[in-house]
């Protein structure tokens, strides 16, 4: 640790060193003095004692006991933060993965019920239904005859009523 003091020298002759080249002043200057000074300025000495340092070292320490809980806040902050958006990422892409496979899922589910109605649609045709009655051990209809009614209640029949199947097979029982 170093300290420095500075010491005023008397004021010189004129005739010496020109003042442009000296540093400049931060104190104002008398207008002129017309006669030197009378007595010489004292030398300056450094004192021994408590340097001014040591009390901007205990405002400092002052200072960083009252900053800390504000640097522990700021990093609670920033650490709590991190961590939320780490979990609220990892929730979304949860999410995502969850939202695909159900999107898989409903893309096969609509391709089956095309599949099922593209079945529906071919097996309901009247050529369809006959075979499918045909394989199933059903017999097909012959001829239908039809009862139409009059107005004054009579019923006349038209057509000529046939059994389904072969009309040997009856006979022979």
């Amino acid at each position: 640790m170093s300290s420095r003091a500075t010491a005023r020298t008397p004021v010189r002759p004129a005739a010496a060193a020109p003042r442009a080249a000296a540093a400049p002043r931060t104190t104002p200057r008398p207008a002129s003095r017309s006669t030197p000074r009378p007595t010489p300025r004292p030398e300056l000495r450094l004192v021994p004692g408590a340097p001014p340092v040591r009390a901007r070292r205990q405002v400092a320490e002052g200072l960083r006991h009252r900053r800390a809980p504000f640097v522990l806040l700021v990093v609670a902050l920033l650490v709590g933060t991190t961590l939320g958006l780490l979990i609220l990422n990892t929730a979304i892409a949860v999410d995502s993965l969850k939202a695909t496979q159900l999107r898989a899922e409903n893309a096969q589910r609509a391709q089956e019920v095309q599949r099922l109605e593209q079945q529906v649609v071919s097996g309901s045709t009247p050529a369809e239904i006959a075979r499918a009655a045909v394989a199933a051990g059903l017999i097909p209809a012959g001829p239908a005859a039809y009862l139409v009614l009059d107005p004054d209640g009579t019923s006349i029949l038209r057509g000529t009523p046939q059994p389904a199947g072969d009309s040997d097979d009856e006979d022979g029982d």
